[in-house]
């Protein structure tokens, strides 16, 4: 199979316009009839085989260690924010279109709920600008005319909107979105001693002016309330992380006209993103994970406490790192490095390590070390869906910590499945990265991924199967060969809104 037997010249000036070549997408041809290698897990992280528990006085020290680095003005935010409003609403979605709710329960549910959410007000006055009044509506049990004020652009448009721009929360100050829930947060854990804040957001193209227009109205009056200044920044998923659709014999998947079905990438696409950008040590959290500013302190700790940790394990990573550059190491010293390896950052080597010589294992021990850093929050597994922590071996039997999502096991053994099951943490996205080397020179990132840690998934379009390639995730594959660290935080740090039905939980009220 040859390139010019798959793709017409029309195709490959479409696949230069999106900054692709042909042999990339060839390479993707490729993975889909190969299939994707699945991870073989050896067991799942737990406490003290894996995962870290900090107890409260050295959780102190770490966020007094944070905080230096805060002031120094090494720590910025980066809030993957492109998600849709859409699937929030996928109920309100096919109530409206059902004409409203029969139940007089749920009928009676829904209008006592509906004034608890933190847009109701915006809400009233956009039914008001119409000429109808929403308390009328309510009364005469509209259920579908009220959402069809919430979701469409005859009202608030939410259905229309990505997520980083809905409100979330009520505050004194009035009621907030996701993306000011996120100033508010970083004003208390990355500003420098300037009170500079730096936070950057990744959103879709499509929503891109909305949410820069938004931030613009709204920054000012932050800057005031927090005495900071933010340097924001916006970026966009670029269009070469796109990857190919195919149909189900993996023949490209092409529209009515002919033109090539090119799918984004998933998160894993924004490691582009976090690598173009001028970071140091990089928070990285969903939009859609904040709290209400009554339960922040303790979201506040824990993010202190993995960024302190975080500045703790680089100081003495890079102090070895250093020594062993220079080629000067005893073999008492590199017995203390390689302990620190393999308690501290759960590195594992070859059996034959020790026959090499003095100079090979130093050499072997500066590329473990020398290596992106990330030190994860993970939580006690309570049935949230999500990805979660597992010591995975390679093919040569090696053992690592990654954070792996169901879809990269192999589902039919039952072994593995059972090694699932037995999880007793997941994965929340709360993580902080240090992305410099000892020489405070910038990794660059695409160099630690595993390439082949991609899934596979059967999507429709337009009552068609293909099959949609997703790149390796940012927080999975997309990092599987940084230096990995896991710390137990509470649940009560951990607070996605993955429906409209979220925000009601009293974690949001």
């Amino acid at each position: 199979m040859t390139s010019e037997n798959v793709f017409s010249q029309k195709d490959k000036e479409q696949i230069a316009s999106m900054g692709l070549s042909v042999e990339q997408v060839m390479e993707q041809i490729q993975i889909f009839r190969e299939g994707a290698v699945p991870l073989k897990l050896n067991r799942p992280c737990t406490l003290n085989d894996g995962i870290r528990k900090i107890e409260e006085d050295e959780g102190k020290a770490l966020a007094e260690l944070h905080d230096q680095g805060a002031q120094a003005g090494r720590m910025i935010k980066f809030v993957p924010a492109s998600g849709a409003a859409s699937r929030m609403f996928k109920d309100w979605y096919r109530i409206m279109e059902a004409g409203g709710l029969e139940n007089p329960d749920q009928k009676v549910d829904f209008l006592s709920d509906l004034k608890k959410y933190a847009f109701f007000e915006d809400l009233q006055a956009v039914v008001s600008e119409s000429g109808q009044n929403l308390e009328e509506l309510m009364g005469d049990g509209k259920i579908s005319d009220i959402l069809s004020y919430v979701l469409t652009p005859a009202g608030l448009a939410y259905g229309e909107l990505p997520k980083a721009l809905l409100k979330f929360h009520r505050s004194p100050e009035g009621a907030r979105a996701a993306i000011e829930e996120h100033l508010v947060e970083a004003a208390l854990y990355v500003k420098d001693v300037a009170g500079k804040c730096r936070v950057h957001f990744t959103v879709s193209t499509e929503h891109e002016k909305a949410v820069a227009a938004f931030l613009k109205q709204i920054i000012e009056t932050y800057e005031k309330r927090l005495k900071v200044s933010f340097d924001l920044s916006l970026s966009v998923q670029h269009a070469y992380t796109n990857t190919l659709a195919v149909d189900l014999n993996g023949a490209p998947f092409r529209n009515e006209d002919g033109s090539l079905v090119f799918r984004p990438g998933g998160h894993g696409a924004l490691l582009e993103n976090l690598n173009q950008l001028n970071g140091d040590i990089v928070f990285i959290k969903n939009i859609d994970n904040v709290v209400p500013d009554s339960l922040k302190p303790v979201t506040i700790l824990y993010k202190k406490i993995l960024g302190g940790y975080l500045v703790k394990l680089q100081k003495d990573i890079f102090d070895y790192a250093a020594l062993l550059a220079v080629g000067e190491v005893s073999e008492e010293k590199l017995a203390e490095i390689v302990e620190f390896c393999e308690r501290e950052l759960s590195v594992s080597f070859p059996a034959c390590f020790s026959e090499c010589s003095l100079a090979e294992r130093c050499e072997r021990v500066l590329s473990k070390l020398d290596r992106p850093l990330r030190v994860c929050g993970v939580v006690r597994n309570v049935g949230e869906p999500g990805g979660g922590p597992f010591w995975v071996e390679d093919e040569s039997g090696l053992l690592s910590i990654q954070i792996v999502e169901e879809i990269q096991i192999d589902g039919k053994s039952e072994q593995q499945r059972s090694l699932w099951k037995a999880a007793t943490h997941f994965n929340p996205v709360d993580l902080v990265c240090g992305v410099r080397d000892y020489q405070s020179r910038k990794y660059d990132l695409k160099r630690f991924v595993n390439s082949r840690a991609i899934s596979i998934a059967r999507k429709t379009e337009k009552g068609r199967d293909l099959q949609a390639l997703e790149l390796p995730g940012l927080w999975n594959g997309a990092m599987a060969n940084w230096n990995t660290v896991l710390v137990e935080i509470p649940l009560e740090t951990f607070n996605p809104v993955k429906t409209v039905g979220d925000l009601l939980r009293p974690q949001h009220q």
